[in-house]
């Protein structure tokens, strides 16, 4: 683990595999921290020098007061890619990571050799169900997150795979239990107010959209929507809920690792 500075305080990320590869851009979730990508590490870094982070609000990066935007978010990428003097990279984002990968998709477009978007969509939820999610974190505080971390399985993962593999489930759903009740209401904020429905088509850069069919946060509508707007973008749909780069693996990594060497 490493951090650069931002002007506010750190941001956490982790680099790894060769030195010389393209670099791959790695976004969570939220509620969940760098570590949700364990899965895909394996491969991606036979080919790909993998680079997470730690979304601000998030694991060991830095905790400001809210509400946070997807733009600030977006430029907080950005900063971590200036910091590393990395030009150009793929970028790979699930949930609210799709949400700051279309940011930069329309609005820094020449940082990115490829998108993928994963089980997102232009718009995710409704005002009132964030505003009750925050109004219940903050006055509830971490044990609101507890809470919410139980609430959780059922959204992220299928009851097959959650019977399946009791511990994958839970060493992610963990990661809820321990996000900042600040940091994670402010994140709120930002999906809450993210609209890019009228700005995704202006996305130019090679795109794949993942959807899951058992996905009932970012449906594969909300995939399909996304795709249809992005001239060219590729489509993959998994029999997954909202994680399903955790819940398909190794058939994920793959389909993902297939579009980006073609970019």
């Amino acid at each position: 683990m490493a951090h650069v500075q931002l002007a506010d305080g750190v941001l956490n990320y982790q680099i790894d595999g060769p030195e010389a590869a393209p670099v791959l851009v790695l976004s969570n979730s939220l509620g969940t921290d760098l570590g949700m990508w364990e899965t895909q590490m394996p491969l991606w870094t036979q080919h790909f020098r993998v680079l997470r982070y730690d979304t601000r609000g998030h694991g060991a990066s830095l905790v400001t007061a809210g509400p946070y935007s997807i733009e600030q978010l977006g430029r907080d990428v950005l900063a971590l890619l200036d910091a590393l003097d990395i030009p150009q990279a793929h970028f790979v984002g699930l949930s609210m990571g799709g949400l700051i990968g279309q940011w930069l998709g329309i609005n820094a477009g020449q940082r990115l050799r490829s998108l993928t978007l994963c089980n997102t969509a232009a718009q995710i939820g409704t005002a009132e169900v964030w505003n009750s999610r925050i109004d219940t974190v903050l006055k509830g505080g971490q044990q609101a997150m507890v809470e919410l971390r139980d609430a959780s399985i059922a959204r992220w993962f299928t009851p097959g795979f959650a019977q399946a593999q009791p511990q994958q489930a839970q060493r992610i759903c963990q990661m809820l239990a321990q996000t900042s009740p600040q940091g994670y209401a402010a994140n709120c904020a930002a999906v809450r107010d993210a609209d890019f429905r009228e700005q995704v088509g202006g996305i130019k850069v090679p795109t794949l959209i993942v959807a899951g069919t058992e996905d009932v946060v970012t449906t594969p509508a909300h995939g399909r929507f996304m795709q249809a707007a992005i001239q060219g973008a590729d489509y993959a749909e998994f029999p997954a809920a909202h994680l399903s780069n955790v819940e398909i693996g190794e058939a994920f990594s793959r389909r993902v690792l297939d579009f980006l060497q073609a970019h």
